[in-house]
């Protein structure tokens, strides 16, 4: 690898041995359609990422006829260095799914489908999915994606390289948010329940990115441990951060209604999904990561929830 400066990149060519559906991969990293972290344009996809050694401006492209991923990172040496020797494990390369078999007509469509080409991804970054899961507690997307984007834009740095020229942002780091005083918080369309949790997560933000390193059980227990901190939030973390694929996103508003109705056409509660799951164990977030990338989703009946206007968003 050469010597990285803001306009000359490391690369790195990686041929997995396997398709790559990089937008399917990492689609749950992206915080909504105004994500300021990420850009996506004729097959090459752009992130700005903050790594534990510094920000990076990532460009990452397939070519299937050539059977590579092609990267490209700019940023400080050690940054660049980090992110690029990740990346395959970024991109799913340890999710090991030789012992999954779909039990459901539904699922066994879902994995022909979109399966070949996606797998439990691994970041490794456990406060870029943890930070953004607390701002999406018990709020509609449009709330959640809001005031993430709000957040990034006002208090992260573009990122370094073509980043910068292209508007890049890369999320603000742990310091810089215990920085933000409770009103602003508000002001960003965060309530003040949420923002509690936030400031309790990023008190021992060293702590929390350690359990990357740890088996799952423990890094569930550690992450759960804090106040706020609960079953949905702690999972999905893990499915982006920790290459979870047993992760099933329990409390959620629509998950458990959705996965009911496309395995067996009526809408069920997060106990009879958990019963529905259970001969997936060890795969159970495979399977809703699956059924969601094939849109195996229950009719919408009636309006969309309307996004509460008791915060004063600025």
């Amino acid at each position: 690898m050469t010597a990285t400066s803001p306009q000359r990149p490391r690369a790195r060519r990686w041929s997995p041995g396997r398709p790559v559906d990089i937008a399917a991969t990492w689609g749950t990293l992206r915080r909504g359609a105004g994500d300021p972290t990420w850009i996506s344009a004729d097959g090459v996809l752009w992130r700005g990422v903050r790594t534990p050694l510094g920000p990076v401006t990532l460009r990452v492209a397939t070519r299937p006829a050539e059977g590579q991923v092609v990267s490209h990172a700019w940023g400080g040496s050690a940054a660049t260095e980090w992110i690029l020797d990740h990346l395959p494990r970024m991109l799913g390369q340890d999710d090991d799914a030789t012992l999954f078999v779909p039990r459901h007509e539904a699922v066994a469509v879902a994995l022909q489908r979109r399966g070949q080409g996606w797998r439990v991804p691994r970041t490794g970054l456990v406060l870029e999915s943890l930070v953004p899961a607390v701002i999406e507690q018990k709020v509609t997307g449009q709330e959640a994606f809001g005031g993430y984007r709000r957040i990034v834009r006002r208090l992260g740095e573009l990122a370094p390289g073509p980043g910068e020229e292209l508007g890049l942002f890369v999320v603000p780091a742990p310091e810089r948010l215990r920085q933000v005083p409770s009103w602003e918080w508000l002001r960003m369309g965060v309530s003040p329940q949420r923002a509690d949790t936030l400031m309790r997560v990023l008190r021992v933000a060293d702590r929390l990115e350690q359990v990357a390193d740890l088996p799952l059980p423990q890094a569930h227990r550690r992450m759960r441990a804090l106040p706020g901190v609960g079953v949905w939030t702690a999972a999905e973390t893990a499915q982006r951060a920790l290459g979870d694929a047993d992760a099933v996103s329990f409390g959620d508003y629509h998950v458990a209604k959705n996965i009911g109705w496309a395995l067996t056409g009526q809408e069920v509660d997060d106990d009879a999904l958990a019963a529905l799951l259970e001969p997936y164990r060890g795969h159970r977030y495979r399977v809703q990561r699956l059924l969601e990338l094939a849109g195996a989703m229950r009719p919408r009946r009636g309006p969309r929830m309307a996004p509460r206007g008791h915060l004063p968003i600025r």
